[in-house]
C-alpha cells in the first residue's frame, strides 16, 4: 500500500461500520486526512487494487465473505458545512440530517434530507430523495477523485441523474457538493422538518437495525407523502400484496411496521438478509409479475 497520512487499517471488520451491522473484513480500510492525502494515496494505488468509496453504511450489506481491496471511508475533514448566499457547501461524510438542518437555519430548504439515513456523498451517488424531491432537483456542482487521483468538478450533466442511481465513474470518491437550496422561513422550514420526522417514525421501523428502504418502487419514483400519492406499485404494496410482510430467515426480517424494510431482527448474517430479500422478489414476481430492484447495496465476497 502507499504511504498515507490518514489511517490505513489491513483486515477492517466491516459489521459494526454499517447499519445492518453484518459483514466480513475489508482487506484494507483507507481513512484519508484530507483531499491531497486521498489524491496521493489513489494515484499511487496499483489499477488492479478495487477501490469502494463508502459513507456511514446506511444502505448496505456488506456480505459475510468481507471486501476485496480498499474501502475508503471519508471521516473529519469531509463534513464541514458551509453557507453561501442560496448554496449549501457539504462535504460528503456531513450527515443528510445535519445539512437539512443547517440550510433550515440559514433560510434555505433542503427539509426532504432531513429524514434521509446516510451521507451526502452517497445521498448524491443513489439520487436520493423522499417526499416528492432529490438530490438531482437541488445539486449544483461537486468535487470528486477519480481513480487516477485526478481531483474532477461534476456538473448535474455529468452526473446524468436517474431514479436512484447516477453515473458517477466507479472508483470515483466525491469529496464535496453544492446544493441549492430555495428561500425559506427557519421556523417554517423546521415545523416540516418535525411533522416529516413523526410521520417517519410513525410508519417505518426506525428503532431497528435497518437500511432504509430495500427495493426500489416499480413505478420509478418516491413517496410524495401527500393525500393523493398512488401505492399500487410501490415496493411495499407489492411486498405486503405477495404476503411478505414480516417474513423471516434466520436472523433477518422484513418488518412487520413496513414491508418495505429488511431488518437484522438479531443475530443476523449477510447471507440471511440478502436471501431474504431475494426469496421476497421470487414471491412477489409470482403473484404480481414484477420483478423488484434492490435499492440496497451489496457488495463483497459470499
Amino acid at each position: 500500500m502507499p504511504p498515507v497520512r490518514g489511517v490505513l487499517t489491513a483486515g477492517r471488520p466491516m459489521a459494526d461500520l454499517t447499519w445492518l451491522r453484518v459483514g466480513g473484513p475489508a482487506d484494507w480500510l483507507f481513512q484519508p486526512a484530507d483531499e491531497g492525502d486521498l489524491a496521493g494515496f489513489l494515484a499511487a494505488l496499483p489499477g488492479s487494487v478495487p477501490v469502494l468509496p463508502m459513507g456511514v453504511g446506511s444502505n448496505l450489506i456488506v456480505r459475510d465473505g468481507g471486501i476485496a481491496g480498499v474501502v475508503i471511508r471519508l471521516g473529519r475533514g469531509f463534513n464541514g458545512i458551509r453557507i453561501e448566499g442560496e448554496r449549501v457547501i457539504a462535504g460528503a461524510a456531513a450527515l443528510d440530517a445535519h445539512v437539512a438542518r443547517k440550510a433550515a437555519e440559514a433560510g434555505l430548504d433542503l427539509t426532504f434530507l432531513r429524514t434521509i439515513p446516510g451521507s451526502i456523498g452517497g445521498a448524491l451517488r443513489m439520487n436520493a430523495g423522499c417526499y416528492g424531491s432529490y438530490m438531482a432537483d437541488v445539486f449544483v456542482s461537486a468535487r470528486a477523485v477519480g481513480r487516477d487521483g485526478v481531483a474532477v468538478d461534476l456538473s448535474p450533466q455529468d452526473l446524468a441523474f436517474a431514479y436512484r442511481a447516477t453515473a458517477l465513474p466507479e472508483g470515483m470518491v466525491v469529496t464535496e457538493v453544492v446544493l441549492r437550496g430555495a428561500p425559506g422561513a427557519p421556523a417554517e422550514l423546521a415545523a416540516r422538518m418535525e411533522r416529516q420526522l413523526a410521520a417517519r417514525d410513525a410508519s417505518q421501523p426506525t428503532g431497528e437495525r435497518s437500511a432504509g428502504s430495500t427495493f426500489r418502487n416499480p413505478a420509478g419514483f418516491s413517496s410524495t407523502g401527500r393525500a393523493d400519492d398512488v401505492h399500487d406499485l410501490k415496493a411495499w404494496k407489492l411486498i405486503e400484496d405477495a404476503g411478505m410482510r414480516g417474513a423471516r430467515l434466520g436472523g433477518a426480517q422484513m418488518s412487520p411496521k413496513h414491508a418495505n424494510f429488511l431488518i437484522n431482527a438479531g443475530g443476523a448474517k449477510a447471507a440471511d438478509l440478502e436471501n431474504l430479500g431475494e426469496l421476497v422478489r421470487k414471491k412477489v414476481f409470482e403473484t404480481s409479475g414484477i420483478a423488484l430492484e434492490w435499492e440496497i447495496m451489496r457488495i463483497g465476497r459470499p
